[in-house]
């Protein structure tokens, strides 16, 4: 299994994950409900982590619970643990194996909170800490590039968000989404060749905001980790506040645009960037005044709501950061210097 085919598998997990798993996260929606905690402090590393950005907005967003993203090293090596009354402690690792998010649950539920896993390894150390799991059942992911894990856990958040909102509508919007990954992933020759543009490229930033900030950095960090290219991730609004100073004629911008909220943000931005400034921009996006802006242009299916356009957007990201590996001629599956589990104190 090659990271190619991970990536290919995404939309029969999505599937799979709301088949099989929808029933035990409504369940433990009905619970979470009855507990009814104030807010999440949800810890994570790496990939997880950036699905932990997603969550931060849709639980905000549409379940008002603030979600507070973890220090685990205040657990570990400092050994001074916040107050946590009033939490859901939530975990997110693919592995389940990293130390120090396994403390954060651990001191959790010393301090009576609720605890909550989200993983792809139901009998990790990470599982036995919590009260909750949602297993995403990705399956085994050979490569040390994670992908169908990080969509998977999108998911697995959208479904906890929808089993808590009890939303019949939005429920039926969510089915769709292994729908639009697998259009998304009709791209892939298309990016193939537009990776081609990139293959000398050593610095470049991603951008995005509100939902698709986990997007910018996720995408940073499978180009970071895959191509390693220095690759980084800013929200629009803080790419103003000087960091668009390194910007000049062809510098790569790599940008998520989806229609919602924050879309005319994004819009002033690129129309800056390519017209002023003269950057180069790669954007993924299912607005045509977006795509036209873009040296090369990702076009996402349409009708994808914000909330759950992340899904679907990151789509485009992994296909362009696996075929500018290759046009670089690395090895996309055994990046240089790291591995599958990686556990951190």
């Amino acid at each position: 299994m090659t990271l190619h085919d991970e990536i290919f598998e995404q939309a029969a997990v999505l599937r799979r994950l709301q088949q099989n798993q929808m029933r035990q996260v409504e369940q433990i929606a009905r619970q979470i409900a009855r507990l009814d905690p104030r807010y999440v402090f949800l810890a994570a590393r790496g990939t997880s982590e950036n699905a932990g950005r997603y969550a931060s907005y849709i639980w905000g967003a549409r379940n008002a619970l603030p979600v507070a993203l973890a220090a685990p090293s205040l657990f570990t090596y400092y050994k001074q643990p916040p107050k946590l009354q009033g939490a859901l402690v939530v975990g997110v690792s693919q592995s389940g194996q990293s130390p120090d998010i396994v403390s954060v649950l651990q001191e959790g539920r010393r301090q009576g909170c609720p605890t909550l896993a989200i993983t792809n390894a139901a009998d990790s150390p990470l599982a036995a800490a919590a009260d909750f799991v949602i297993d995403i059942q990705a399956g085994a992911e050979r490569a040390v590039a994670a992908t169908k894990t990080y969509t998977a856990e999108l998911m697995a958040m959208a479904m906890l968000s929808t089993a808590l909102s009890q939303s019949a509508d939005e429920r039926q919007t969510l089915e769709l989404v292994p729908d639009w990954v697998a259009q998304a992933l009709e791209l892939d020759e298309t990016i193939a060749r537009m990776a081609e543009r990139y293959r000398y490229m050593d610095r470049c930033v991603m951008i995005g905001r509100g939902y698709n900030l986990a997007t910018a950095f996720e995408w940073s960090l499978k180009t970071k980790e895959l191509t390693y290219v220095v690759a980084e991730p800013f929200s629009i609004a803080d790419f103003h506040h000087g960091p668009i100073a390194m910007v000049e004629h062809g510098f790569p911008v790599m940008a998520v645009a989806h229609s919602g909220e924050v879309f005319d943000d994004a819009l002033t931005l690129l129309r800056r960037l390519r017209v002023e400034l003269e950057a180069e921009l790669f954007v993924i996006s299912d607005r045509d005044e977006a795509l036209a802006l873009a040296q090369s242009p990702a076009r996402l299916p349409a009708e994808i709501p914000e909330w759950l356009s992340p899904l679907v957007a990151i789509v485009p990201a992994q296909l362009l950061a696996h075929h500018l590996t290759l046009a670089k001629g690395y090895n996309t599956d055994q990046p240089r210097q790291i591995q599958k589990v990686t556990e951190t104190h």
